[in-house]
C-alpha cells in the first residue's frame, strides 16, 4: 500500500514537472524562456514572448499533464479502496502534480505558477467548478486585462466553487487539496501582487514586458 501511494506520487510529481513552455521555446525558438520576459516558463510568458501558438500550446499541454496525473490517480483508486476514498487518491495526484509544475527538478526547481496545470487537475477532479474558475478568470481579465489578477481570483474561488458545484462525497484530504493549490497558486503570484498594489502591474497585451526577477 505504501509502495502505491509512493508510486503514485512520483508519477504526479514527474508528470507535472515536465516543462511544457521551457521546452517548446527551446524547440521552436532555440531559447530559453527563463532568459526573456518574467523570466517564467508558464503560458503567460511564453505569450508575450514566444508567440500566441507557442503560449497556446503551453497551456494545453500544461492543463493536459494536470488531467493526466488525476485519470491516472483515478485509475489506480480501487487498489487503495480500503483506506482511501477515490477522491483522497485523487487529491493527492493533483497536489502533487502542481508542486511539480512549480518546482520541477528538471529546472532546479524553478518552475511555472500552477495556473494552467491547477486547472487541469481540477478538470478532472471537480469539473464544474474548474469551469466556474475559469470563466471567473476569463471575465476578470477581460474587464482589467490584469492576467495575474485573474488567475489569483480564479484559483482563490475555486475552493468555493467545488463546495457548492461537486455533488457526492467532500471528504477532508479532498477540501484540504482545493485549499492547497488554491494557496500554492496565490503565493506564487507574490511579486504580481506587490505589482497589483503600487499600480506597476503590466496588463494583458501591453508592450511592456516584466522584467526577469534578479
Amino acid at each position: 500500500m505504501l509502495l502505491g501511494i509512493c508510486l503514485l506520487v512520483l508519477a504526479s510529481y514527474l508528470l507535472g514537472s515536465i516543462p511544457v513552455g521551457y521546452l517548446l521555446v527551446r524547440l521552436f525558438r532555440n531559447q530559453d524562456i527563463r532568459s526573456v520576459g518574467s523570466g517564467n516558463i508558464g503560458a503567460t510568458n511564453v505569450l508575450r514572448s514566444g508567440g500566441k501558438s507557442l503560449g497556446a500550446a503551453t497551456f494545453l499541454l500544461d492543463t493536459l499533464k494536470g488531467a493526466l496525473a488525476v485519470l491516472l490517480a483515478a485509475w489506480i483508486a480501487p487498489q487503495f479502496a480500503s483506506v482511501l476514498l477515490p477522491r483522497d487518491v485523487e487529491a493527492i495526484a493533483a497536489v502533487v502534480a502542481v508542486l511539480g509544475h512549480m518546482f520541477p527538478i528538471w529546472l532546479r526547481f524553478r518552475g511555472g505558477k500552477g495556473v494552467a496545470t491547477g486547472f487541469g487537475v481540477f478538470l478532472v477532479a471537480a469539473f464544474w467548478a474548474a469551469l466556474a474558475s475559469i470563466a471567473l478568470f476569463a471575465v476578470v481579465l477581460l474587464l482589467t486585462r490584469y492576467v495575474s489578477l485573474a488567475s489569483i481570483l480564479g484559483a482563490g474561488s475555486f475552493p468555493l466553487f467545488a463546495w457548492f458545484l461537486v455533488h457526492g462525497d467532500k471528504p477532508a484530504l479532498f477540501i484540504a487539496a482545493q485549499i492547497i493549490v488554491s494557496m500554492l497558486i496565490i503565493l506564487k503570484h507574490h511579486a504580481n501582487i506587490r505589482r497589483l498594489v503600487t499600480g506597476t502591474e503590466n496588463r494583458f497585451g501591453s508592450h511592456t514586458q516584466e522584467r526577469k526577477p534578479a
